[in-house]
């Protein structure tokens, strides 16, 4: 048994990740409780790290006339698929307009301007109005950079490469005490006790062959959040964008996505024989929403209409080849890096795995069922239901982040406290990593690809009962087998393969509950398409699926949709409303 005399540091709020959603954490709650002794605890480096640094498309907010909340919630609840828990999503859309002004005229972002100087918004895929607020395609950047200022100028203490290993609840399990970290740096672990901890890691779904995120996101926080007990929802709704760069099997690469704001500015997606092929599956053609141009690219492919590398292929060449130039000047240069030519060519894409709609449940304070315990980010379920619409995410991150933050502001001065931790936990979790070192060093790769292969033929885009059967006896023999492979310990320090073996478990944690959740969901629910069971049933008695996992078995159950702000059937704007004569919620098709 490893030895726990390890080192303790104390903090009053500890914020794991420091995408959109840690960041404005720690903001606000300085901001709210000034005294407060905040620390962000980061896998690599502030502010280079996380998937909000990544975003290109935008950031949705209703700003512009005709537009309004009623109607950006109606495009996320209907995007959505009415899975989503409306109260989040009534949150989403009311204080996105809050925290774009605050991005502004606070934090110091500058966003692309119309010639009268009021923010300019793009069209995105799924949505009734042009609201994207957006830097170029390089928005990501702007915010993380802005946002990163600010906490370095702010006392903000930081751990960088330091690893989030485990949850360290109370003896009775019902708070939070702390978290079990290792510096990666030198390998050597510790124990950071803190009052409060908010979970804002990120998802991640790099367990799929294409996938966007870089490779040491692997659902840390999720996988955490699984064995400390807390119920994860909607987990079977993993977002595939339908736009991942294709390089070629030997360069990580391919799945770097080519922006949704291509298609909304009328990029045509072409089939390998260069014709267009989208109006063959919605009326919407190429600004479907991703889920149905995933779903309808993966169909062509495995008809075999494909390019070179197995994919299809994106033009933009079609178009005026100087304002292409201009608004897409980040995807242009990173296709002519990869040897394409974006604004005159034809590149090659394949759907690749973006986003996950699952996550912990949590409340619009971001609590979760531990106190002292709170999550933000793309660790959250809820928000975006079956399927999120594209500009909405950067939103989810920062909105929540935010109100996070304000909510530990008053909670810790006046209940927060340095709870003992679980000294069993710590040492369980400890042995836990410390596995691999008994056992004989072996290459990880091979675990790492069939990873890839089966989560994307058997519990990727489509799937059936026989591809889910599939999966969960492949992944039970993955972990089997990650369990006999070994990793040499004779130095800790930055040892990546070690940090690859811990990323690996997660994964294959995080798997087992997607295909559990999967195989509960006998219907097709936006990024969830089951072949044999292609119907949407019965949208007014609508659930969502419930995992659970208690150390060693996974459970799943179907918990009813509260529609706590309009049913299916109805809608929220008041113009169309008033069209008809009604003052109230309106009546309307939901097919």
């Amino acid at each position: 048994m490893p030895p726990r005399d390890i080192r303790t540091i104390s903090t009053d709020v500890l914020i794991l990740g420091s995408g959109g959603a840690g960041l404005f954490a720690a903001l606000h709650c300085l901001q709210g409780a000034p005294n407060l002794d905040v620390t962000v605890a980061v896998k690599g480096l502030l502010g280079k790290t996380g998937c909000t640094r990544m975003v290109q498309g935008g950031y949705n907010v209703a700003l512009a006339e005709g537009d309004s909340v009623e109607r950006h919630f109606m495009d996320t609840i209907e995007g959505g698929k009415w899975l989503n828990n409306q109260e989040l999503a009534w949150a989403l859309v009311t204080e996105s307009q809050v925290r774009i002004r605050e991005l502004e005229n606070e934090l110091g972002c500058y966003f692309d301007r119309n010639p009268d100087g009021t923010i300019h918004q793009k069209a995105f895929a799924g949505q009734t109005f042009d609201r994207t607020v957006h830097k170029g395609d390089l928005t990501g950047i702007e915010i993380i950079n802005r946002l990163a200022e600010q906490v370095w100028n702010r006392g903000v203490h930081r751990l960088e490469d330091h690893r989030a290993v485990e949850l360290i609840k109370t003896p009775d399990g019902a708070a939070i005490s702390g978290v079990l970290m290792n510096d990666m740096r030198t390998g050597a672990f510790c124990f950071v006790k803190a009052k409060a901890v908010l979970v804002g890691t990120g998802g991640g779904p790099t367990m799929y062959k294409y996938h966007t995120p870089s490779g040491d996101k692997s659902c840390d926080g999720l996988a955490m959040m699984l064995r400390a007990g807390l119920p994860l929802r909607d987990m079977e709704m993993v977002q595939f964008h339908p736009t991942g760069l294709i390089a070629g099997k030997d360069t990580r690469i391919t799945g770097t996505i080519i922006e949704e704001g291509l298609r909304g500015f009328g990029g045509y997606l072409l089939g390998g024989d260069k014709e267009r092929f989208m109006h063959k599956y919605d009326e919407r053609n190429e600004r479907a929403t991703r889920d149905i141009v995933s779903r309808a690219m993966l169909t062509e492919m495995r008809a075999g209409n494909t390019a070179q590398h197995g994919g299809l292929y994106i033009t933009m060449k079609h178009l005026d080849h100087p304002t292409v130039s201009k608004m897409f000047k980040g995807m242009v240069e990173r296709c002519a890096d990869c040897g394409f030519d974006l604004v005159g060519g034809d590149v090659e894409v394949v759907p690749t795995a973006h986003y996950m709609m699952g996550g912990v449940e949590f409340n619009v304070d971001c609590t979760t069922a531990i106190t002292g315990l709170y999550a933000a980010g793309e660790d959250t379920g809820g928000v975006h239901g079956a399927n999120r619409l594209g500009g909405n995410g950067v939103g989810n991150s920062t909105v929540f982040g935010g109100l996070a933050g304000d909510a530990m502001a008053k909670w810790v001065p006046l209940e927060g406290e340095w709870r003992d931790p679980d000294l069993a936990a710590i040492d369980a979790a400890l042995a836990y990593c410390h596995h691999p070192f008994a056992n004989k060093p072996a290459n990880l790769e091979s675990i790492r690809e069939d990873m890839f292969e089966f989560m994307w033929d058997d519990a990727g885009i489509l799937r059936d009962a026989d591809s889910l059967t599939r999966a969960t006896g492949k992944l039970a023999d993955l972990e089997t087998n990650l369990n006999q492979l070994g990793v040499d310990g004779t130095n800790v320090a930055y040892n990546l393969t070690w940090h690859d073996w811990m990323n690996l478990k997660n994964l294959i944690l995080v798997s087992r509950s997607i295909v559990k959740a999967a195989e509960a969901r006998e219907d097709s629910r936006g990024a969830h398409f089951r072949s044999d069971f292609p119907e949407t049933r019965d949208l007014e008695n609508s659930w969502f699926t419930r995992v659970t996992f208690d150390g060693d078995d996974m459970a799943v159950e179907r918990v009813g949709v509260d529609f706590s702000i309009v049913k299916p059937g109805e809608t929220l704007l008041a113009e169309a409303a008033a069209e008809l004569g009604h003052t109230g919620i309106l009546s309307f098709s939901s097919s």
